[in-house]
């Protein structure tokens, strides 16, 4: 279970549906004290991403109260700091956070980053895609094809991560968008065309498995 402590609704909101989409469990809170009742009331989460900026108690503090309680001093803590705060990432690493994001941030680096401290914590063994002759390894970021390396730039990358994760599963391009771009991205849907097309160009023999359905967007199926 991951909580996102996030006052911005919006922002709250597409976290949640990006981690949900990468088959995560997810809730959110607007604000410190529905995030403390959820803890006394439910389970302790697996993580928490974790705003600095909260309407009744700032995010540091929210931490220090973590890390003094007993039944949550070893959850996994990941900061979202406003971009160039560099006090505030020092003293949240300080008091014990595992990481941190600057806002604004991808929602593809924010699952990036969950993913690494989480596997920090649970130790989990190195993850493999593999569709026919394509094979991802998220561990290294990595892909092959016939166990030859393909160069992928970053977000071409997450593109084909996203859609091998979710085989069958059509994602519009303004949830592609959303995703892989951050909900800061004011660029042409189009974007996603163009990068899709590269993408397809890249995996050669392997560029069927990337389906176009009209009117809505892609998906990856075989």
């Amino acid at each position: 279970m991951i909580y996102c402590v996030e006052d911005d609704s919006s922002i709250r909101e597409i976290e949640i549906y990006t981690l949900s989409s990468m088959g995560f469990e997810a809730k959110g809170f607007e604000d410190a004290k529905s995030f403390f009742d959820a803890i006394m009331e439910d389970k302790i989460p697996d993580l928490v991403i974790l705003d600095v900026m909260l309407p009744d108690l700032d995010g540091i503090e929210v931490l220090k109260r973590l890390r003094k309680n007993t039944k949550t001093k070893d959850v996994a803590v990941i900061m979202a700091t406003a971009k160039g705060a560099e006090i505030e990432k020092i003293h949240a690493l300080d008091l014990g956070a595992d990481d941190y994001l600057s806002k604004p941030f991808s929602m593809m680096e924010m699952v990036a980053r969950v993913k690494a401290v989480l596997r920090r914590y649970q130790k989990e063994k190195p993850e493999f895609l593999e569709i026919d002759k394509l094979k991802i390894d998220e561990v290294s970021h990595s892909v092959f094809i016939n166990k030859e390396p393909i160069e992928l730039t970053l977000k071409e990358y997450d593109l084909l991560l996203l859609l091998m994760k979710h085989q069958g599963r059509v994602y519009s391009r303004e949830q592609l968008l959303d995703i892989i771009w951050g909900t800061d991205y004011d660029g042409e849907s189009r974007t996603v065309d163009v990068h899709i097309r590269t993408l397809r160009s890249k995996l050669c023999e392997m560029d069927y498995i990337i389906k176009t359905v009209r009117g809505v967007g892609y998906k990856i199926e075989i």
